[in-house]
């Protein structure tokens, strides 16, 4: 009898914690397809959960608070959480693990890529701070949330974030917005007279000056006030 008790208790212990609820240790999910290690199939319906990111815009060193938030009462005990450029398929930038709830995995040989849950407890929100990386582009938080093990939800999805660079830096890395210097010119006319008149020099934005002054193409010019222009 005492043996049959040891037999019960030991099942109990053994497999209960991945019968009744999420494994205590070896569950995880993939980093490239964010479906879990065990077979099932993931919910079409939407997600009672939602990614929040603090900011719209980004540059390289940002620190991003993102938060993966529950619905109601519909708690979550495993997740995966990266960054991905729109139509990418790889974790960009790394994550500062702020929340005991949380730790960082190593993707594509990238320590902390990605954040996955510490421990199963059920949990209502984590909150991490994702680090932006260099010449990223426009990015989405995506994650899969695992509410029990027949529950989980895959490819939720954050609002896109911008790099503040984007749209005006060219193949080389310069920029490609123009700067207007603006003021009275001296032009040079024919028979060796001279007027004088508004003027405007465009150049790119690495050339902007308060003033200038020279000669081109038969014009003398000083110019002091500088404006922006596309």
């Amino acid at each position: 009898m005492r043996r049959h008790s040891c037999f019960v208790i030991l099942f109990c212990g053994i497999f209960l914690p991945g019968i009744l609820g999420f494994p205590q240790t070896n569950t995880s999910i993939d980093c490239d397809s964010l479906l879990p290690n065990y077979e099932a199939e993931p919910q079409t319906s939407a997600p009672p959960y939602i990614i929040a990111v603090a900011f719209d815009n980004f540059e390289a060193g940002n620190e991003v608070q993102v938060t993966l938030e529950a619905l109601g009462d519909a708690g979550f005990k495993g997740f995966n959480l990266q960054a991905r450029e729109i139509d990418g398929d790889v974790p960009v930038g790394t994550f500062k693990i702020t929340d005991p709830n949380t730790k960082g995995l190593e993707c594509h040989n990238m320590t902390n890529s990605a954040v996955s849950q510490a421990n199963s407890d059920v949990k209502q929100k984590i909150t991490t701070t994702w680090i932006a990386p260099n010449d990223a582009r426009e990015l989405q938080f995506i994650a899969t949330v695992v509410q029990n093990l027949e529950h989980f939800w895959v490819g939720i999805q954050s609002k896109t974030l911008t790099p503040t660079h984007s749209g005006s830096v060219n193949a080389t890395g310069k920029s490609k917005r123009k700067v207007c210097l603006t003021g009275t010119c001296t032009f040079l006319q024919r028979g060796g007279t001279y007027s004088t008149g508004r003027c405007i020099m465009v150049g790119p934005s690495g050339s902007s000056q308060s003033s200038y002054s020279g000669s081109q193409g038969g014009v003398v010019y000083t110019i002091s006030k500088s404006g922006c222009g596309p």
